[in-house]
């Protein structure tokens, strides 16, 4: 399994780049604020939204942020699972903004999730309040309380008290609901006509639908509809154009509509076009994404531009072989999320999103489900670029309130989805309450806001056994015994780990598969047997450290020669389990074999492609013990363990594969200490590590009660988050733990952009498709025709490209010129590419380009000897019977000799296919880049080294980098 690792910044932004090479400037302006703000905690009834007041003594802080840190008890909190007490306070949050001159513009304010309830004020004046809740993005119009040209204070009150109406309260919740101004926030300045935000309605901002996506021709069609609004006195002429662009950065369809929208109205802009050639399936294993720009024109003048992200993929659930994903069968094998990390709570920066994500990806599981609310925008981008199918749910647990309560629940989950409606890794909406089973009112909404994707309910059988009853798949949770009909769909949406969970899966195409519970460690109040540590359950801890079973997934889901010895030798050991995806593992100790295994034949674990090797062990002796996977007798991967000594030294890793560190106030990268012997294997008693910073970084919650440093260590593992400052710094993290040789590592942090509005490079090519043949051609649709006779030079002038003028002529004489027209090729473009001119010159058919601009192009031509399928029904059949051009000899391979502004230059073996029947096989062609230089012509000579005919059937000219 290749992985394409990213490196992403804190901000949602992720990156800067250049502008594109189609626009002048960024006509909408979005920032990214997360930075210096001034927090206060409680005094929900204070008015400190006032502009005379003082707030210099109170703390700094950068977004994301928690009320509070939080220790691995909860603060000492004894609450139940309703939460009554812990972090149900308020926070206060306060910072200047500046804002354009331009008073014509229009400024928003844009929350992605605050906990829970939200006011925000502007220069001391009420703007509004959301009340949905805290997992679901919303803004603010500010345009009407700033002052334009000046500082402008903006105040946050985000009040995470116990709510009746707003879910998931009033619980029971299994999960704590952090608190605070906990993901990213960003001024968006915008003309007076503009795009929509998603959320606001079912038709605003940009709604990308696919609805055909074919995955043996390789071909897609694409829906795009954009909601503009103009918020002037007067009604406007308004031109959309939506550029579908590749990852090359290269526009592959265009699509422009103009409507005129009313004075303080808005417009619906649907337009649909077709990917016919190169389409990039999205898929787990090669997750193609395409970016549509929108660009909002007034006239000529552009007034506004967005960009989001898309994939072509084709989901289906068919009986006989399950879920299927662009027409091949998919185990849906993965994992449960919560968005806890240990210390910050829900308060998590991008980066830490992003590499959960890339943790599941890398054991090679292939889905995630948002547990159990709508998770931040960076983890489903992060799942859209490496190829990890979602499903996500509404914030609920168990509870359902009253008619309020409902409404909210209502207005999430639109808002979830109308968020992430254009992303292709989701592909399952929860429409269910946690362990209730389906929620009709849910299900509906969601299939009124996305009528295409599945739904599933949320079953568990200590609140009665369940189906998927109006959803399209039962989702249950699977801890032991289930109700299951076998006749619909089913996916165990929680469950349990490991081998033997797994197999449970494997064994009928309508079991869609198992999404276990959960990757890591979570902090809740369900009742604990160590109320030291109240996090709870995961295949990782809270700070994301693997547990013992995680390995095995890597062997069942992954394709690279892997090994793994799971048990830790030392004395009294009985069993040595292995991971691996060899075929036989072979162990030796101290360099002796101790036998070759098979895979475990156990009923438990019969459907596994690669279930564990185990090892009975009759002698125990230390030393080291060496696992070799076997594939045909050859060692294709291998692992080692050491009997464990005695303590020597602390091995520090900061854990930055994918990734870098940024100088932004809150982006975090862990460091784990381990303590090793002086063989380098992990030494697994408890001992406290005391972690230390140089440089413009410091250790999360260090300053705070929380037990944060001094750490002890699990596994022989102990964690640290390091956070950044505001300056970019060489960083040195050491870690030290009474006797033992520290560890330390380096790290430097980069400079933060908070500019997100800027656009990556658009290469808008132009082109013109050209079909070739006699004057009674069957032209294909959407190319230009240049027909001509038999003996005669063709000459035709273009008006694409900025005009110019082509020729094609036989090198000696017009005579050696043949055109052929109306004849029958099955394959793609068989119009085009099965007729064409056929020049008979020994010296070849010259093919020449006159005016062209300046600059330079990419030229493919076609060649195809064709041959008729033409039968009784043709209407023209007694002119076909006379056609003898394709008897003609035709060269199998030619060359192309090209004279430019470069020189001269040949490409040679171009082969040219021949036949009746093209529809599996590609029609011959070549790609030919030629430079013009404004002035001189093009010229490319197309011949035959054994002095055969040359046929020509077709071109594409495009503008080229």
């Amino acid at each position: 399994m290749k992985i394409k690792l990213k490196l992403i910044l804190s901000v949602l932004c992720f990156s800067t780049f250049v502008l594109a090479q189609n626009s002048n400037e960024s006509v909408r302006q979005k920032t990214n604020i997360n930075q210096g703000w001034r927090f206060h905690l409680g005094d929900p009834n204070a008015q400190f939204y006032n502009t005379d007041y003082d707030d210099s003594k109170w703390e700094v802080v950068h977004v994301p942020h928690s009320l509070e840190l939080t220790s691995m008890d909860l603060n000492g909190y004894t609450d139940d699972k309703y939460q009554k007490t812990f972090m149900r306070n308020v926070g206060w949050y306060r910072r200047d903004i500046e804002v354009t001159k331009d008073k014509t513009k229009k400024v928003f304010l844009e929350f992605e999730g605050v906990h829970q309830v939200t006011d925000v004020w502007v220069n001391g004046k009420h703007v509004g309040q959301h009340a949905v809740g805290g997992y679901t993005p919303f803004h603010f119009d500010i345009s009407s309380f700033v002052s334009y040209g000046e500082k402008n204070l903006v105040t946050v009150l985000a009040d995470n008290r116990r709510r009746e109406d707003v879910p998931p309260d009033p619980g029971p919740m299994d999960y704590i609901k952090f608190g605070g101004l906990y993901r990213d926030v960003y001024l968006v300045e915008t003309n007076a006509t503009y795009i929509s935000f998603n959320w606001e309605s079912e038709t605003s901002g940009q709604y990308i639908t696919t609805p055909t996506v074919d995955p043996v021709n390789m071909n897609g069609t694409v829906n795009i509809k954009t909601e503009v609004k103009n918020e002037t006195d007067e009604a406007k002429t308004v031109t959309v154009i939506n550029r579908l662009v590749d990852d090359k950065n290269i526009v592959v369809l265009k699509l422009s509509q103009t409507k005129s929208i009313d004075a303080n109205s808005k417009q619906v802009f649907n337009q649909i076009g077709s990917i016919e050639d190169n389409l990039k399936l999205w898929s787990i294993d090669t997750p193609n994404l395409y970016r549509v720009n929108t660009t909002v024109y007034e006239l000529q003048e552009k007034v506004d531009e967005i960009e989001c992200k898309m994939g072509f993929r084709k989901i289906e659930i068919t009986h006989s072989e399950g879920l299927l994903l662009n027409g091949k069968p998919v185990k849906l094998i993965g994992t449960n999320r919560h968005q806890h990390y240990g210390f910050i709570g829900d308060a998590m920066p991008n980066t830490l999103h992003y590499k959960d994500v890339l943790q599941i990806k890398k054991l090679g599981m292939n889905v995630l489900r948002t547990a159990h609310y709508p998770h931040d925008n960076a983890v489903i981008e992060a799942c859209d670029e490496l190829g990890i199918l979602v499903y996500e749910e509404a914030p609920t647990w168990m509870s359902i309130g009253n008619e309020a309560w409902f409404e909210n629940y209502e207005k999430a989950a639109r808002t979830m989805v109308r968020n992430h409606r254009n992303h292709p890794s989701v592909i399952i909406w929860g429409a269910g309450i946690n362990h209730r089973g389906y929620v009709p009112r849910a299900h509906n909404v969601i299939k009124q806001e996305d009528p295409v994707r599945f739904t599933a309910s949320q079953s568990s059988r200590w609140t009665g056994w369940q189906t998927s009853g109006l959803t399209d798949i039962y989702g249950q949770m699977v801890y032991g015994p289930y109700y299951w009909s076998q006749d619909e769909p089913m996916l165990a949406m929680e469950g349990g780990r490991g081998p033997a969970a797994v197999n449970h899966y494997l064994d009928d195409p309508m079991k869609l598969g198992l999404i276990s519970w959960t990757a890591h460690a979570y902090y809740t109040f369900h009742p604990s047997d160590n109320p030291k540590d109240r996090s709870r359950s995961g295949l990782m801890t809270v700070f994301r450290y693997p547990r013992p079973g995680l390995m095995w997934y890597k062997a069942e889901l992954t394709q690279v020669p892997y090994t793994h010895i799971e048990t830790e030798w030392k004395a009294d050991v009985e069993d040595v389990v292995v991971y691996s995806n060899a075929s036989k593992v072979e162990l030796f100790l101290n360099g002796s074999s101790l036998g070759v295994q098979h895979p475990s034949k156990q009923d438990d674990y019969k459907y596994l492609k690669h279930a564990p090797f185990i090892f009975k062990i009759q002698n125990y002796n230390e030393g080291e013990l060496v696992a070799h996977g076997l594939v045909e007798g050859k060692v294709v991967s291998k692992d080692v363990v050491k009997t464990p000594e005695d303590a020597y030294k602390i091995v520090l890793e900061l854990d930055t594969e994918g990734r870098s560190f940024v100088a932004d106030g809150s982006d975090i990268v862990v460091a784990y200490a381990k303590v090793v012997d002086k063989n380098g294997t992990i030494i697994q008693d408890d001992r406290a590590i005391t972690f230390s910073v140089s440089g413009d970084a410091h250790i999360v919650g260090e300053d705070k009660a929380i037990g944060a440093n001094p750490f002890g260590t699990t596994y022989g593992v102990a964690p640290a988050l390091i956070q950044s400052g505001t300056r970019p710094s060489k960083i040195t993290v050491t870690a030290k733990a009474k006797g033992l040789k520290s560890g330390s590592a380096i790290i430097n942090s980069e400079a933060a952009h908070f500019d997100c509005s800027q656009i990556e490079p658009i290469h808008d090519f132009e082109s013109v498709k050209v079909d070739l043949g006699e004057t009674e051609q069957l032209v294909q649709f959407d190319w230009i025709p240049w027909s001509s006779e038999d003996m005669k030079n063709a000459e035709k002038s273009f008006t694409q490209l900025g005009g110019f003028t082509s020729r094609i002529e036989s090198v000696d004489s017009p005579e050696n010129t043949r055109w052929l027209g109306e004849i029958n090729v099955i394959g793609k473009y068989g119009f085009a590419h099965g007729e064409g001119i056929l020049g008979t010159s020994k010296n070849g058919l010259n093919l020449e380009f006159k005016g062209l601009k300046k600059g330079r192009y990419k030229l493919t031509t076609f060649h195809h000897a064709p041959r008729t399928n033409t039968d009784s029904m043709d209407p023209n059949q007694e002119k076909m019977a006379t056609y003898k051009i394709y008897q003609i000899p035709a060269a199998k391979h030619i060359s192309a000799e090209i004279h430019d502004a470069k020189g001269a230059e040949v490409i040679s073996k171009i082969v040219v296919t021949d036949g009746k029947d093209m529809q599996t096989k590609p029609f011959g062609n070549t790609d030919i880049y030629i430079e013009s230089d404004g002035v001189n012509p093009i010229q490319i000579v197309f011949k035959s080294e054994d002095g055969k005919a040359v046929w020509l059937n077709s071109f594409i000219l495009s503008e080229w980098f």
